[in-house]
């Protein structure tokens, strides 16, 4: 084992770039799921929503089919939000995952289209 992970959803909100990043760590699964998406829903219907949310997978450690469709659920509020969306320090087994699953252009075109149609549709 490569010790210990950090587990859990750490937010951080940064008003000055409008981004919300979310470190992801531990297992992503049902409960860590949850949370995640309860957190980016939060902040993104919050008094001064993100206009980015990142999320930092570099203290993941595994993910399941629940976790994967956290990640498509936290898009779907993404672009529902105008809010570009980025996956930021994915570890291999996850590129391996969105590549095998074929949603990574899925996740990662919400933040393209989210760019293109802007705040206003």
């Amino acid at each position: 084992m490569s010790g210990p992970h950090r587990t859990g959803v750490r937010p951080s909100a940064d008003p000055r770039t409008a981004t919300l990043t979310v470190r992801v760590g531990g297992e992503l699964d049902d409960a860590c799921g949850a949370e995640l998406i309860a957190v980016v829903v939060a902040h993104l219907t919050g008094p001064a929503p993100p206009c980015a949310v990142r999320l930092d997978f570099r203290d993941l450690a595994g993910v399941d089919r629940l976790g994967l469709a956290a990640l498509l659920m936290v898009r779907r509020h993404s672009s529902a939000a105008h809010a570009v969306l980025h996956l930021d320090n994915r570890p291999p087994f996850l590129e391996r995952l969105l590549h095998r699953t074929d949603v990574l252009g899925h996740l990662t075109a919400a933040g393209a289209e989210a760019e293109r149609s802007g705040p206003g549709g």
